[in-house]
């Protein structure tokens, strides 16, 4: 193979060596092997990757150096949250849902209405979705509990309940052997 020097072998080999990207470190690895003069396939053997890949990255280098082996940008569809307002979003969700929010804990179709309303931008469910999963949201959601819930009563409920403690016809060591109608 053909290999335009760049660099030097031991260069290449630092460069290999205390590359941090994988990808470049593999890609570079292929240019070091070509320049020290091994074939094609004797390459392929050591970087696992296909004749086709090999010859490309060597084009590349050859055309200029480490700089042609790094990823480029790839072109996409931009968030539409722009990037500088997620910080004021993820403080939004963390403060937790507000009277106006008509809800008392914030799901999926919440935030959607949420980002609508204060944000200015539509998103689909499963875009929603993917966001909260982009900044580092789970989709576990509490068990609601309702504004006006009294939870003294609930306690004092559960203590004097007959169903608090499972069937209570049953005596403390006897297993419940189903249904007992009576």
């Amino acid at each position: 193979m053909n290999v335009k020097s760049h660099h030097t072998l031991d260069k290449l080999l630092k460069l290999y060596k205390t590359e941090s990207n994988p990808k470049l470190a593999r890609r570079v690895h292929a240019v070091y092997l070509a320049q020290e003069g091994l074939t094609c396939p004797e390459i392929m053997k050591i970087i696992g990757a296909g004749r086709r890949t090999i010859q490309k990255w060597i084009k590349r280098y050859n055309q200029g150096g480490i700089e042609q082996l790094k990823d480029k940008p790839r072109p996409g569809q931009p968030t539409k949250l722009p990037r500088q307002m997620e910080q004021t979003f993820c403080q939004r969700i963390q403060a937790g849902p507000l009277e106006e929010d008509g809800v008392c804990v914030l799901n999926g179709p919440a935030i959607k209405r949420l980002l609508e309303r204060e944000f200015g931008v539509v998103y689909s469910l499963w875009g929603v979705y993917y966001l909260l999963h982009r900044l580092g949201y789970s989709c576990l959601c509490p068990r609601p509990r309702h504004e006006k819930a009294d939870l003294k009563a609930q306690q004092e409920f559960k203590k004097i309940s007959r169903y608090a403690g499972g069937c209570s016809n049953r005596t403390p060591g006897q297993k419940n052997r189903g249904v007992v109608s009576g």
